[in-house]
């Protein structure tokens, strides 16, 4: 597959919005590979409060996940869960600020589509989410963040089904527009 043909859709948003799930139908319904979000592996297994290293540790872990995946990718797209804005989210959240290397990959555009989960469904409690009454706030956060990037996004909303219909029919008229 020649890589410049290759459209990244990037799935984002605030903690349990759905985001790995939309993800997957994505990926299973374009018949495609879907890259997961590395930070869930990388802090499933950390046993005290991860640090401004181990944001870069993911920032880098998820860059290479998804450059491992690329060869997978069929039909000319890849879908992603997260991508590393979510590292600067958290940095600038939990440190106050975002280390240089993550403010670079920003400066290159990496994805061609976004789409931000919205905070309709209800919290789901999970020991690696964190913020459960920060949701509103982390998804203002969110629009500022790929409006920031001029990114182009779609908020996604809706309850089971609904959610991913929502979701394939933004994917569906962006591909269309193409």
């Amino acid at each position: 597959m020649d890589s410049k043909q290759l459209i990244k859709i990037a799935v984002v948003g605030p903690e349990s919005t759905g985001k790995s799930s939309i993800a997957e139908q994505l990926a299973r319904h374009y018949g495609t590979v879907c890259v997961p979000e590395y930070a869930r592996e990388y802090c499933r297994h950390l046993n005290r409060e991860y640090t401004l290293q181990d944001e870069m540790n993911m920032f880098y872990g998820q860059l290479a996940l998804e450059r491992s995946l690329l060869p997978l990718a069929q039909n000319n797209l890849l879908i992603c869960d997260t991508m590393f804005l979510t590292m600067k989210v958290w940095c600038d959240h939990l440190f106050g600020h975002t280390p240089r290397e993550i403010h670079e990959a920003l400066e290159t555009p990496s994805y061609e589509f976004y789409l931000l989960m919205d905070i309709d469904l209800p919290w789901v409690d999970d020991p690696l989410r964190d913020f459960p009454d920060l949701r509103e706030h982390f998804m203002q956060v969110w629009h500022r963040e790929l409006q920031a990037i001029g990114a182009n996004y779609a908020v996604v909303s809706g309850l089971r089904e609904e959610r991913f219909t929502h979701a394939l029919e933004a994917v569906t008229r962006f591909l269309a527009n193409l």
